[in-house]
C-alpha cells in the first residue's frame, strides 16, 4: 500500500510539473509571437474615427515590414518623432509657414502611435482643406471622417513638401482631430512597427482593415 500512495503521489507531482511546464511554454511563445510575429494593439484616441474607434483592438504584422515597404493607404503602428510628444517639428517654422512639417525630431517618442500611410519617398505633398494632394493631384480617400470640421491651421498646408527617402507620411482619418505628420514630421521606416491587418475586438467590428 506504501508502494501505491508513493507511486500516486509521484504521479500527481509529474502531472503538477507537466501543467507548469506547459503554462511556461505557452507564455513563452506567446511573447515570442508578440516580440517577433503578431501583437495585439488597443485603439487610444479618436484620430482614426470612424475607422477605427477608441478602445478598438487590432492585431499588428510584424513580420512584413521587414520584406517591404509600406503602401499608401496601409494602417501602421509606429514609433512617432518625439516632437510628437509636444507637437514640435524638426523644422522650426513648420508647419507655420504654410508647409506640412518636412522634418522629423531626432530622437523617437517612447510611445506608440497608430495611423495611416498617406504619403511614401518621393512623393510630393500638401494638405487643402483637410485632403492630401500627391504631385498636385487630389487623393480618393473614402476613409477619412468628412464631418469634421476644418478649424485648425493643420487643415490647410497649401505649400507643398516632398517626403524624404526612407520616410513615410502619416495621418489620422479623423483629419480634424488627429495631430500627425503634418504637425511633427514623416517617419523613418525603422521606427514603423507593423501594418494593422485585422481588428477583433469590439465583436461585431470583426474582419479585416
Amino acid at each position: 500500500m506504501a508502494r501505491k500512495a508513493t507511486a500516486e503521489r509521484s504521479g500527481r507531482g509529474n502531472q503538477a510539473l507537466e501543467f507548469v511546464v506547459i503554462i511556461a511554454v505557452a507564455l513563452g511563445l506567446a511573447l515570442l509571437i508578440q516580440a517577433f510575429l503578431v501583437k495585439p494593439f488597443r485603439i487610444p484616441s479618436e484620430s482614426m474615427e470612424p475607422t477605427l474607434d477608441i478602445g478598438q483592438r487590432v492585431l499588428v504584422d510584424r513580420v512584413t515590414n521587414h520584406f517591404g515597404d509600406p503602401h499608401r493607404g496601409d494602417i501602421v503602428v509606429f514609433k512617432p518623432p518625439a516632437g510628437a510628444d509636444n507637437n514640435t517639428c524638426g523644422a522650426p517654422t513648420e508647419p507655420d509657414d504654410g508647409h506640412p512639417c518636412q522634418k522629423e525630431t531626432p530622437q523617437k517618442s517612447s510611445s506608440n502611435f497608430i495611423k495611416r500611410v498617406v504619403a511614401v519617398p518621393g512623393d510630393r505633398l500638401k494638405v487643402l482643406n483637410n485632403r492630401v494632394y500627391i504631385d498636385g493631384k487630389l487623393q480618393k480617400e473614402p476613409f477619412i471622417n468628412k464631418n469634421t470640421p476644418c478649424s485648425q491651421p493643420l487643415c490647410n498646408l497649401p505649400r507643398e513638401i516632398t517626403v524624404p527617402p526612407g520616410h513615410f507620411f502619416m495621418m489620422g482619418d479623423n483629419r480634424g482631430q488627429s495631430a500627425d505628420s503634418r504637425e511633427w514630421g514623416p517617419v523613418p521606416k525603422k521606427w514603423i512597427i507593423g501594418h494593422a491587418f485585422f481588428t477583433y475586438w469590439p465583436p461585431d467590428r470583426l474582419g479585416t482593415l
